[in-house]
This record gives structure tokens, sequence and C-alpha cells, in this order.
């Protein structure tokens, strides 16, 4: 498990969390997860899902990142949710934080908070992105949204001691908020070359079926049973 995390680290100095950049001229979508503001006018129960890149699914198609694929199960079990990719590319837990309010706007019924990833890569306070974090479960919780909290894991670069004052943030915030843990949001997939892209860094298509069932095992015991059962 450390041999693989250590993969999924060093990738992400190579590239993960590098700001949003022009599309170069490719048939790779690079955007997936939306920039903007949702759209309003779907007056469904939402389930957002506040990341960064992978999140966003950077490098797949849009019905190919892991937001999408489960919103594919929740309509394969009835349920009727619309599905808020809020994964922006090269996001921050500040960054995250800061556009929180138009992300949980409308009828929320779930939260998947993923972000973390370039703080580490940055080598940002630890402190502050816990403050970031709580923040955004504090502001759950005052409206009773459920939230799945998927951690990450920092370069191994910044040190021993960061690395675990990183991991510490999640395991820390999950026993003080009551949210469903996803410890490492890339189990089973970093550091595995067919699960993905070429860059080493985001998952392809397979991987991100793998990171869907991983969020959706968290997700699904906080959802109501579905109205429409098929």
């Amino acid at each position: 498990m450390r041999t693989i995390i250590v993969l999924c680290v060093l990738g992400m100095v190579a590239g993960c969390s590098r700001e949003p950049e022009p599309a170069p001229k490719t048939s790779l979508k690079l955007e997936a997860g939306p920039a903007t503001k949702p759209d309003m006018a779907d007056s469904k129960p939402r389930i957002v899902f506040l990341g960064d890149s992978l999140t966003a699914g950077l490098g797949l198609s849009t019905d190919q990142s892991y937001p999408a694929l489960i919103g594919k199960k929740l309509e394969e079990r009835g349920y009727d949710f619309a599905i808020v990719n809020a994964g922006v590319s090269g996001d921050t837990s500040a960054g995250g934080m800061r556009r929180l309010d138009w992300s949980l706007e409308g009828d929320v019924r779930a939260l998947v908070l993923a972000l973390g990833a370039n703080d580490g890569l940055r080598g940002l306070p630890t402190d502050d992105m816990k403050r970031n974090l709580e923040a955004v479960l504090a502001r759950a919780k005052a409206r009773n949204i459920p939230v799945v909290l998927a951690g990450m894991e920092a370069p191994p670069n910044n040190g021993p001691d960061y690395t675990r004052a990183f991991r510490d943030v999640y395991t820390e915030l999950a026993k003080e908020y009551p949210v469903r843990f996803v410890p490492f949001l890339l189990l089973g997939v970093a550091g595995n070359a067919s699960l993905n892209q070429g860059d080493g860094i985001h998952p392809n298509a397979r991987g991100a079926e793998i990171v869907a069932d991983l969020v959706w095992s968290e997700l699904q015991p906080v959802l109501p049973r579905p109205t429409n059962r098929r």
C-alpha cells in the first residue's frame, strides 16, 4: 500500500495539480467538470461532488468521470438525482471553499468532498487545509447535508512529518464530523499503469470505475430509499 501511495503522489508532482491551462490540441476532453455555476433550472434534488481534476475527470469524456458513473448507478437503482460535478482542475481546498456557496445551491441531498491533493503538491500548511475543509463540513452540517469525505496522500518530498500531518487532517475531520470516510480516493488505482492514463496520474475509464465503486460504497448508505425502484 505504501508503495502505491508513493507512486501516486510522485505522479502528482509531475502535474496532477497544475493550474488550469488552455486545452491543447487533442481529442481528449480536458475539462470534464463545470467551472461555472450549475444550472439552477434543474429542480431535481442534487448530489454535489466538490473536488479537483480527479473529480472533474481530466482526460476523460464527461460520462466517464466517477461522478457521472455514480449518476448511472443511481439511475439504474431508481434514484432521481441531478449530479453536480463541481470538480475544477488545479483547485485547492481554499478554492473549493470559496465556491462552496454556489456549489451547494438548490436542493442538495449529499456532498462528496474530495479536495486536498493540490494542497499537498504545493506543500501548503496542513492547518490551513484543515480549516478550509472544516469550513465546508460545518456548512454542510448546518444544512443537514450528509457528506462523504475522500482523503488523499501528500507527496513524500515534503518529508515524513508533513505526510503524517496531511493524512491526519482527514482522519481527525472524519472523527470530528458525522461523515462517511474514504481514506484514499485512489485506493486500488494509484500506481497501476493499466488503470491510469498515459500521464500516470489520472485514472483512465477503468480506473474511474474503481473510484466510482469506492465512493459509491460510502455514498449509498446516506441516501434515502429510491422512490422509483426498477
